[in-house]
């Protein structure tokens, strides 16, 4: 049973990190300012129908939280160089590995609890109306994230077989 638990806990950390991975990719600007709505966030303001003071307080929390992300990302990657250039080290100190391994959870717990409060601050600008449109775009876009995150099975769509079982 604790098995099935640790699971579910995955389970649902991948959906989170999924949902975020996919606000990040769709909030892609093509080098403009972030002070114009592109990519994910123009979709929002669109599909939300914002006013402008929701618009103008959207922006500037949505700059505040870009940079917030970028930083850990940053971090992240730093964490994550150092982790695997140990690949090469003949012995490996596995305190050092749990030490660098536990820095880059926390920040990815950090990253997620970030995306949690911007939908929470995208939630507490809208209306009603916006609330119920909101919630069923975030029900989207989990949905399609949990699409694709399995790998094939061995030659799935390559016309292969798989190899023959030992009798």
């Amino acid at each position: 049973m604790k098995k099935n638990n640790i699971l579910y806990i995955l389970v649902a950390f991948l959906i989170v990190v999924n949902g975020f991975f996919l606000f990040n990719y769709m909030s892609k600007s093509d080098g403009n300012t972030l002070n114009e709505p592109k990519g994910n966030r123009d979709f929002i303001v669109k599909e939300l129908g914002f006013n402008k003071a929701q618009l103008a307080e959207f922006k500037a929390n949505s700059k505040d939280h870009h940079k917030t992300m970028m930083r850990l990302s940053d971090e992240i990657k730093d964490l994550k160089d150092e982790l695997f250039s140990k690949l090469s080290d003949d012995s490996i100190n596995e305190a050092t590995i749990d030490s660098i391994s536990s820095l880059i959870s926390e920040k990815e717990k950090i990253k997620d609890k970030e995306v949690f409060y911007h939908f929470k601050m995208i939630q507490e600008l809208s209306n009603d109306k916006q609330k119920e449109k909101f919630k069923t775009i975030i029900m989207d876009a989990l949905r399609k994230g949990e699409q694709g995150q399995r790998p094939p099975r061995y030659g799935e769509g390559k016309g292969h077989r798989p190899p023959p079982r030992n009798s």
